[in-house]
């Protein structure tokens, strides 16, 4: 398992820009605009991963912005913590095995949710390409919220 990004839910993008660029000293370094999903994701690598040249290894912060206003309230602001693994579907079944519910199953073969016993969401990602779908993931539905 290779620790992959914290996300972090933003209000106001120019403001956060300024809060971890310039003051907190870290570097944008990939930029998604998703218009279907009304969101846009920043990416921000720290200074010190910016200068050694492994932003694209390097653990980042995730800024999403939801187009759509909205409130956040009870740690809605902090997202998730993403880690990419070997085996989606492997690594969801050891979790289910242990009573650990799959709150977003793998439907894609790419990315799975499941919740820390404080209610932490993590996001697990297939590593390298999606897996073909398969049964029981592909028709499981959601359960509870991630």
């Amino acid at each position: 398992m290779r620790y992959l990004h914290t996300m972090v839910r933003v209000t106001d993008i120019d403001r956060s820009l300024e809060f971890y660029c310039q003051h907190m000293g870290m570097t944008e370094v990939r930029r998604i605009e998703n218009e279907g999903g009304r969101f846009t994701l920043i990416f921000l690598a720290a200074s010190d991963d910016v200068e050694a040249g492994r932003t694209q290894s390097a653990p980042l912060i995730e800024l999403t912005y939801n187009w759509d206003p909205e409130t956040y309230s009870g740690g809605r602001n902090f997202g998730h913590l993403a880690y990419e693994v070997d085996d989606i579907y492997e690594t969801c079944q050891r979790l289910m095995d242990a009573g650990i519910t799959i709150n977003r199953p793998p439907r894609d073969g790419r990315m799975a949710f499941v919740k820390s016993p404080d209610n932490i969401s993590f996001e697990l990602l297939q590593k390298g390409g999606s897996k073909a779908p398969a049964e029981p993931w592909a028709s499981m539905e959601n359960t509870g919220t991630w």
